[in-house]
């Protein structure tokens, strides 16, 4: 019974971790693909403006 005691607080110590560092990476990957939503948006309007101009970067 003294080794339950002993592990229990690490085990939920590392159990407490690996939750926060999942919720920061999935909050992490949904604000790239929100901000790939966005910039995709915002270069289909440029283009719609601009329909004759390329809008990448200038190449030279």
């Amino acid at each position: 019974m003294d080794y339950i005691a002993v592990l229990v607080p690490p085990i939920v110590v590392g159990l407490l971790f690996w939750f926060a560092m999942k919720s920061i990476f999935n909050a992490d990957k949904s604000e790239r693909q929100a901000e790939a939503r966005a910039q995709a948006e915002a270069d289909a309007r440029a283009e719609a403006q601009n329909p004759g101009r390329e809008s990448g970067p200038a190449r030279g």
